[in-house]
């Protein structure tokens, strides 16, 4: 058997006075596909960083054969340096690597690489980081989630990459199918350990459920044992004539083994409150088309949204996801065609930007509004520390500040302020983001048992074909069709997965000219939306649907043959004030859709 390439053995760290890992090791062979999987918290990228020399360990072996060259996906990448993207990606570039590989990783990626770090937004930085890491052909990639702030083309891409790559790759990733497609071998993070699995990730679950219900039942004899060895001692008839010493001996063995056992941490409960049961009916379209400016975003679609139904909708960054889910709720008014909503609707948005965490909370505050020790849930209460525990949150954590929270706890945290409402109509934003792979389970289960209907945005394939009954694709230049099914019986009704827009977003990549004198100059790209692009990207839905009204009722007016000749000031008032709304209706519709694919290329 061929050695190992880089191998971590017994492996320790503690963090402050926490231990996180205790033992575990890992072993990279060459072309080995390894996926590390494990709960929010449990070492894994720790680990990762320990096998890229970041981290040095309390105690432990490190081990990498001279020669080997390995390259880390970083999950904050520094490009301050750099005048351009492509000097940041060839920066990466050992003698005797293909310059030309770097170019054209970037353009797979969607960039030119003549943007300026100063411009890019945090999907942008990602990317770059991804083709510096990509671009070298290393033996060893360690690649910590990487399928981040990816739309599905992008994904499906990288995953095609990775496949042709010669090198050895350890993989953390929610992406369930991401893993599937890649893996040859599973290192279970557990309880400070690590267990080892000579198999892809798609038979990871059965192998850990069986591993976990033999330690459930090793412990249930144990605990039998303890019981009859106690009663011999208390009630044997020789225990009382005199101590067997070595039973004594035996028992005191038998307790201190089971006071060193690990228990395996307890799973999210996922509840909510109970919404009001909605008509049979929750929205149709029928013939639904949306422009903002030039540009057509909803073409002629149809559809019909049923109580019950799940319904996912997909589609590359910047195809107007968000647009026809503001259509399907009733947020934005279509430009022809018509929508239906049913009656009863309780709707309920969780996005995870994470935007509504106040950073001057703590987890308490976030769940509880900072008002007291109840969290309201519906029309009941519940004391913060059992609802924390509920989200896999320690009673010690109550006074944690909501900014030293992990993605992945600031995700449970969402999910756990969002259910205190009720609902029937639920709408789900990337709902999958940072959520851990049990978390990820209990989410599905959850929706299976929710009562209502669910409107889910996502570009996790596993999580669409468990949780949909149907699917709304985009099929581009705003043509959308509905598929019965998951993801994958999308792509098998469709014959292709999710394309790439024909059409790049446009966007500040490139440094901006400077503003000639008198006129204003642009803002400079942030890594997120100011408040006031925020509060116009969800005040401007409310004035265009007024404007839309208001127009409305000024063209019903000037229809009337006989108010020219009647009353021509009149006339001549309404004709202004109609002039006026359609500009101002114009000039509202841009700005949203700029804010729209601004968020949107943000979050990518």
């Amino acid at each position: 058997m061929e050695p190992p390439i880089l191998y971590l053995k017994d492996i320790h760290l503690t963090f402050g006075s926490t231990p996180l890992l205790t033992g575990a090791d890992i072993q990279i062979g060459r072309r080995e596909r390894i996926c590390l999987v494990g709960r929010n918290g449990s070492g894994k990228s720790t680990l990762m960083k320990i096998a890229a020399g970041m981290i040095e360990p309390d105690s432990g072996e490190r081990f990498i054969q001279p020669g080997v060259t390995l390259r880390y996906l970083p999950q904050e990448p520094d490009l301050s340096q750099y005048a351009t993207v492509l000097d940041y990606v060839k920066d990466g570039l050992a003698p005797g690597d293909d310059d030309h590989r770097a170019a054209f990783l970037l353009s797979e990626l969607g960039m030119s690489g003549e943007e300026k770090p100063a411009n890019l937004s945090g999907g942008e930085i990602r990317r770059a980081a991804l083709a510096r890491t990509l671009a070298p052909n290393p033996d060893i990639l360690l690649l910590d989630e990487p399928t981040n702030h990816l739309d599905l083309p992008a994904i499906e891409w990288l995953e095609a990459e990775l496949k042709s790559m010669r090198s050895a790759l350890v993989l953390i990733s929610h992406d369930r199918r991401f893993l599937e497609n890649l893996s040859n071998s599973t290192v279970w993070m557990d309880r400070g350990g690590s267990r080892h699995l000579s198999q892809g990730f798609a038979a990871f679950e059965d192998w850990r459920d069986k591993l976990l219900e033999e330690e459930e039942i090793a412990s249930h004899k144990l605990e039998r044992k303890i019981v009859r060895e106690e009663h011999w001692i208390v009630h044997g008839v020789s225990g009382r004539r005199k101590r067997n010493m070595r039973r004594v001996r035996e028992l005191a063995e038998l307790r201190k083994q089971k006071a060193g056992e690990q228990k395996v941490p307890g799973g999210a409960r996922l509840t909510s409150a109970e919404g009001e049961t909605s008509g049979k009916l929750v929205a149709k379209l029928d013939h639904v088309s949306k422009a903002f400016g030039e540009r057509v975003v909803v073409r002629d679609f149809s559809a019909i949204v049923n109580r019950g139904e799940r319904v996912g909708i997909v589609g590359p960054n910047g195809a107007g996801k968000t647009t026809l889910v503001n259509l399907v709720t009733g947020k934005l008014r279509p430009d022809s065609g018509t929508i239906k909503l049913g009656v009863g609707l309780q709707t309920l948005v969780i996005d995870q930007k994470r935007e509504m965490l106040k950073p001057e909370w703590t987890l308490k505050d976030a769940l509880t509004d900072g008002a007291g020790d109840l969290v309201v849930i519906g029309e009941t209460s519940k004391h913060v520390q059992s609802y924390m525990k509920d989200f896999l949150f320690l009673p010690e954590q109550a006074r944690t500040p909501v900014t030293t929270l992990s993605g992945g706890e600031r995700g449970r945290l969402m999910l756990a302020r969002s259910l205190r409402h009720p609902s029937n109509f639920m709408v789900l934003d990337e709902p999958t983001n940072d959520l851990d792979l049990e978390t990820l389970d209990l989410l599905q289960e959850f929706l299976a048992d929710y009562a209502g209907t669910a409107l889910v945005v996502s570009h996790d394939r596993d999580f669409l074909d468990r949780v949909c009954t149907s699917v709304i694709a985009s099929d581009g230049d705003g043509i959308w069709h509905q598929y019965s099914g998951g993801y994958t019986d999308m792509v098998a009704q469709k014959g292709s997965g999710v394309v790439k827009r024909k059409e790049a977003v446009p966007s500040t990549k490139a440094e901006q000219p400077k503003p000639a004198s008198g006129e204003p100059a642009q803002p400079s790209r942030k890594e997120k939306l100011s408040f006031k692009q925020k509060h116009a990207l969800e005040t401007l839905p409310a004035e265009i649907a007024k404007l839309e009204d208001e127009i409305a009722k000024l063209k019903k007016a000037l229809e009337d043959p006989q108010l020219y000749a009647r009353e021509p000031k009149k006339f001549e008032k309404f004709a202004t004030a109609l002039s006026e709304r359609e500009k101002t209706l114009a000039k509202h519709e841009e700005e949203w859709l700029e804010l729209e694919m601004l968020r949107e290329e943000l979050e990518s």
